[in-house]
This record gives C-alpha cells, sequence and structure tokens, in this order.
C-alpha cells in the first residue's frame, strides 16, 4: 500500500514529482482560500469524493488548451449567436449544476458542499470565476474556474442546451486572449475538451509555464461583459 504524505496544519504540499503514476499527491489540508491558491500556483488541486479526506492531484500528463489553438468548427460558430453569455453572475448555480454531472467516470459528484464554501470564498475574493450561457432568462450551460496571474484553471462545466458549454467555452477563450493569457488547465484527458484542441503535455513543461504566468500581472475582481 502507497503510504501518501498526509498534510495537518502547514501550509505546504509536497513536491509534485513525488505523486503517484495516477497523479495523487497527498491528502488531508482544508479548502481555505489560502491553500487553494498555493495549491493551484504548484499545479496542484482537490478531488474526492463526499466523506473521503481531501485529495490532492497534480497528474502527468497533464492536458491544457494553448489558446491558439483552440478549434472554434463553423457549427459551433453559427450557434454562438443563439445565447446570451454573462460572467459572474451565477457561479454558485454553476457549480451545483456542473455537481449534477459525473465527472471522469466517478460514482456520484465530488462538487459537495464544503467544495461549494471554499470556491465560494475564492470568488468572492476576485480568484474564481464562471462563465454563463443564457437562453430567455435561463441557465443553460456554463463553466467555472480559477484565475492566478495570467493563468485560468478550468475546473467544471455543464450544459442543458447542445453547445452551451462550448459556447461559454469559446467565450472565455476569445475573453482570455484579449487579455494576454496564453494557457488554460483542463487537468487531465476529457475527449469533450480534446475536441475543441486541448491537448496533453508532460508536468515538468506544464510546471514551467505556471512559474512564468500566475506571477504576471492581473488583479483579481469580478468580471463583466
Amino acid at each position: 500500500m502507497i503510504q501518501l504524505p498526509y498534510i495537518r496544519y502547514e501550509l505546504s504540499f509536497p513536491c509534485v514529482t513525488t505523486a503517484t503514476p495516477e497523479g495523487l499527491l497527498a491528502y488531508g489540508g482544508d479548502l481555505s482560500p489560502s491553500r487553494l491558491l498555493l495549491a493551484y500556483r504548484n499545479g496542484i488541486f482537490p478531488w474526492y469524493n463526499q466523506g473521503d479526506p481531501i485529495l490532492w492531484w497534480s497528474p502527468n500528463p497533464r492536458l491544457v488548451l494553448y489558446l491558439d489553438e483552440f478549434i472554434l468548427r463553423k457549427s459551433l460558430k453559427k450557434r454562438i449567436k443563439h445565447f446570451e453569455i454573462r460572467y459572474d453572475t451565477a457561479f454558485k448555480e454553476v457549480m451545483l449544476e456542473c455537481g449534477t454531472i459525473d465527472r471522469h467516470d466517478q460514482k456520484g459528484s465530488w462538487i459537495i458542499p464544503e467544495v461549494i464554501e471554499g470556491y465560494g470564498v475564492l470568488f468572492d475574493m476576485g480568484y474564481a470565476h464562471s462563465v454563463e450561457a443564457w437562453q430567455e432568462g435561463k441557465l443553460v450551460g456554463g463553466l467555472y474556474g480559477v484565475c492566478i496571474g495570467k493563468m485560468f484553471y478550468g475546473e467544471s462545466m455543464f450544459a442543458k442546451v447542445s453547445d452551451a458549454s462550448k459556447v461559454a467555452f469559446a467565450h472565455l477563450v476569445e475573453r482570455l486572449k484579449e487579455e494576454g493569457f496564453e494557457l488554460i488547465d483542463c487537468q487531465i484527458p476529457y475527449p469533450h475538451l480534446e475536441s475543441l484542441g486541448a491537448r496533453t503535455i508532460n508536468r515538468e513543461l506544464f510546471i514551467e509555464h505556471l512559474q512564468n504566468l500566475v506571477y504576471q500581472d492581473f488583479f483579481p475582481g469580478h468580471w463583466r461583459v
């Protein structure tokens, strides 16, 4: 049995190179904003089920989207005009909707109340954001993630209407490009995102990107259209 490092009260993480082949790095700790921000700055994220200890991951390889490689197909481009896009107006609702979607064959949702609370604090601080697709005044799709410096970490997405999450993602890509961003972290291989141009890179290269991007000037705050 692999003995994972246990995080008690210290605000630190093991080196990501010590993660298991699956990317599991450590367990324990909390979802305080200081710990979450430290985790993301070092290429680490929490992912666990209700009732389990907090599990911290740093997978290798890592799925990312270089913004210049985003694939906007003609069929999706035609769909864009069918949605109204808003930012940061329904962050909690987006998380709740994402929590109804199975992720990577995981049983149940990992977006549990304590996760919603933890990321809600990051949202209040201006580090977490939602991109929302609306139709006739109803939230029909969207995504949320964390932004530190000029690095965006995608967390989850949902769609109640065909292409709603893809349209929200397309708007996010365009917004980030306008702000001088280069990369979106998509965490682990996922066909939905690979169809949009995301690809895997090794963890060493991903960490190099982080070290350059997270310390670039881009101040936290709620986004507006």
